[in-house]
């Protein structure tokens, strides 16, 4: 027979194995060599038309040319964009104004893991 003091040792310590092997749920922040990078990279996707802009980047670049703040907290008076989606932030807020150029930014910041 099973003692009690053994399933409960037996839980604790697969508790604690779990909580020591599994990684934490926050998502990973871009850091300014992600920025910089799909900052460089995506003006080549541009002239080569390599990029397919959404309905939201054609509504966030007419909102970047028109200098008016979105819903979606994108500050667009600085160099770069500041959002709480990590596909779009660190955004060159020139480059913001151009639809095809949020696609490509967006899509290297997606290979990059965001």
């Amino acid at each position: 027979m099973v003692m009690p003091g053994n399933v409960v040792s037996a839980l604790a310590l697969i508790l604690l194995v779990s909580l020591a092997v599994t990684r934490t749920a926050d998502g990973q922040v871009p850091t300014a060599a992600d920025s910089v990078g799909c900052n460089e990279e995506a003006p080549k996707a541009v002239k080569t038309g390599s990029a397919s802009p959404t309905t939201g980047d054609h509504v966030r670049a007419d909102s970047a040319r028109a200098g008016a703040m979105t819903t979606s907290s994108i500050d667009v008076t600085r160099t770069v964009i500041e959002s709480s989606d990590p596909q779009i932030h660190g955004m060159n807020a020139e480059g913001a104004k151009n639809a095809t150029y949020q696609a490509a930014y967006r899509s290297c910041m997606r290979r990059k893991g965001f």
